[in-house]
Order: structure tokens, then sequence, then C-alpha cells
């Protein structure tokens, strides 16, 4: 099996981010809670999607590309991040967004003004509708004389997904410096990238920990995120190792994908006001509250650590009420 070190990557990110015991929140729910906070990853306000654009935009940058597309909701963390890094490379970026949620200049959108991305907004619930448009994008600026290079939603491709194979690498080499052993990583769930990763990661780094995906929508990620696993272990010229139970998906989606959900605020709160950590209410915050929400429910089993994947996401807080039940 190739080494992931062997494949072209950028050093965007400042890793490894650090990792540690949530001491208060493990004494009020009687069980030792970890996070890995990836949201301090030293670009921009941090989170998952730069270990991702390390691959991503080492691949764009290989095919000779000056221009990147992306999408997502308006106020994307992914798109953000991507205007972000392509910004540092001296890249153009373009973001091709759904008009959902928070469109005004609010949150990311502002962000992803001061990266300098050109922001389009397409009012349509189907990616596809803006993956063609990225295609008659592409042709217009090919004729300018530039090549643009397309990302999907999330950033999760198979390419994309080797980031979070390097994040569990990294949560093994702390973990073992800790003294302690992960027995469950837990991240949110909104493209499937991150959890592929993960799953990969824990096959080859961590064979004892199980992954647990939490859905912040509603796609069938119980087959996405192997499917995108099995790829990226193809690229690593490897085959994806499975055992029974090595990973469970769970949703918690509430009233919709990037719709804050009221019964989450207290548990937002309560971190904030424990652990001085912030959680953005769309993502990350509604995978936090579905994780304590399972371990009340004894999904974890009566013993072992868990470890939170803190991807990031907190501009939305600057563009979004916080819901009260």
């Amino acid at each position: 099996m190739k080494h992931i070190d062997e494949l072209p990557r950028l050093n965007l990110g400042v890793f490894p981010t650090p990792f540690y015991k949530l001491e208060g929140i493990s004494a009020r729910y009687g069980r030792n809670i970890w996070i890995k906070r990836d949201d301090l990853c030293g670009v921009a306000l941090g989170g998952n999607k730069v270990r991702k654009l390390e691959f991503l935009l080492a691949d764009a940058k290989r095919r000779g590309c000056d221009t990147v597309f992306t999408t997502g909701g308006a106020q994307s963390n992914h798109a953000m991040l991507t205007a972000a890094c392509a910004a540092r490379l001296g890249m153009r970026c373009e973001l091709l967004l759904k008009k959902r949620g928070v469109t005004e200049h609010r949150g990311n959108l502002v962000l992803d003004d001061l990266y300098g991305a050109q922001v389009r907004f397409f009012d349509t619930d189907d990616y596809q509708d803006i993956y063609e448009a990225m295609n008659r994008r592409s042709a217009e600026l090919a004729e300018e004389g530039h090549r643009a290079y397309p990302i999907p939603v999330g950033g999760s491709t198979n390419l994309g997904t080797l980031g979070y194979v390097v994040c569990v690498r990294e949560i093994a080499e702390q973990a073992k410096a800790a003294s302690m052993c992960p027995a469950h990583l837990i991240s949110a769930t909104g493209s499937g990238g991150t959890t592929a990763g993960l799953l990969l990661g824990a096959s080859l780094e961590l064979p004892k920990a199980k992954v647990t995906g939490i859905g912040v929508d509603d796609e069938p990620f119980e087959e996405i995120v192997p499917q995108l696993a099995a790829g990226a272990a193809e690229l690593l010229e490897g085959t994806l190792s499975r055992r029974e139970g090595d990973f469970a998906m769970f949703y918690h989606v509430g009233p919709g994908y990037a719709v804050p959900n009221p019964e989450d605020t207290p548990y937002l709160e309560e971190l904030a006001r424990t652990e001085g950590i912030l959680l953005d209410p769309v993502y990350t915050g509604k995978a936090w509250t579905g994780m304590l929400k399972l371990l009340e429910q004894g999904a974890f089993g009566e013993t072992g650590d868990l470890v939170f994947i803190h991807t990031g996401g907190a501009a939305a807080l600057f563009a979004m009420d916080l819901p009260r039940a």
C-alpha cells in the first residue's frame, strides 16, 4: 500500500491541531470526552476542509489550474475556506452557491468577500444544476486562457477524503502521547468526506476505534461514506479493511439542512460556558448535540473514551440567531 505522504499535498494548515480531554464536560457526563480542535488549523476561522484542500489544490496546481470553483449553501464553511486557501496560493476563486439559508452579507459571505472570491447564487435545490453551470463557466474561462478546477460540495471526493486519513494519524500519535486509546471517533457528516477519511484512517491507525457520523443532512451516508473511504484507499493502492461494527451513522438534522435546531442551543451554551469552545448551530453544533444524546441513550456502551472532531464553522454564529425551544 502506498504511503499517504507519497501523494502531492500542499502545506496550508498548521498541524497537528490541539487534542485534549474536556475535563468539565467529561465530569458532567461521566465519560472521558476528548476533542480534536480542527477549528484551530490556522486558516481563516479554521475547519475540516483545509485538510481536504491540501490534497485537492495540490492536484489543481499539478494540472496547471489558475481558478478554483466550488459550491455549497450560502454560509458554506467549505466555500469560505476554499476562497481563503485559493487567495493564499494566488488563484482566482469563484463560489457558485445555493440560494438557501442566510444570503445577507453576514457570516461567511463577509469572509468570502474579504478573500476576494466571486460569489454567484443559484436558486436551486439540485447541485447538478450548479455543476452544469461550473462546466459552462469553465468553457468561458478556457476561451480567456484560464484553466479551472471544480471542487464538489464539501470537497468530498476520494482525493479530499485523504485529508482525514492524515488527521487520524495525528490523533493516534497524540493519543499515544496522552496515554489514552480512543474507542470512538465522532464527527458531523454533511457531505461524507470527513467521516470517510476517519473510517479509512481508523482502519490503518486505530483499528480498535469505531467511527460514528452524525448526519446533518438526510443523504444516504451509510452508503456514501464507505464508498468514499474505499475510493480513497484505492488512491493509496490498497483496499478498505472493514470489521463488524466499525462504522455507524445517526442523524440529527432537526428542522432541515443548514437550519438551526432549537433543542441544540442549550448544548452549545453548555460547551461554551464549561470549556470556552464555540460550535456553529448547523454543523458542529448538531453533531455535538447528537453525540451527547447518543451517549445518554447508551449508544457508545459503558466504557471507552470518545473523541469529538471539531470541524469548525464558527462564522455561522455571526450570520444567524440561536433559536430556543
